[in-house]
């Protein structure tokens, strides 16, 4: 099984997850847009069990930055983790969104990601 490991911009936050991620998508929400700075965000989710981190973190509605640095780094719950992948060591990434968040906010010179689902708003469990 594959381990990612990534840490915050001054280093302080470091975190690691095992194995395959559950699902792996992008998001074009306002929340994200804002949180991140940019124009989507861009995640993966990975059982709680399968993560873990250490350094000191803060929160805001849930999600957990770095205080010294302000590195956005992952939200988490009792069942799953969300981790940030542009905080990953190794770039780019093998990993690929399957969904799409939140498309009717996408940026209209941001293309859909081939293959992926896409989702006007949040995605529905089915």
């Amino acid at each position: 099984m594959t381990t990612l490991s990534g840490q915050c911009l001054c280093q302080q936050v470091r975190l690691s997850v095992h194995g395959e991620p559950l699902r792996i998508g992008i998001c074009h929400c306002t929340d994200c847009r804002k949180e991140s700075g940019s124009a989507f965000t861009f995640y993966a989710i990975w059982p709680r069990d399968r993560f873990r981190y250490s350094g000191e973190t803060a929160a805001l509605q849930g999600r957990c930055f770095c205080p010294r640095c302000g590195s956005r780094l992952f939200s988490v719950d009792d069942r799953e983790v969300e981790v940030k992948l542009g905080i990953l060591d190794d770039a780019p990434t093998c990993l690929t969104p399957t969904y799409e968040l939140w498309v009717k906010r996408r940026e209209r010179w941001l293309k859909p990601v081939e293959g992926a689902a896409q989702f006007e708003e949040d995605r529905i469990e089915r």
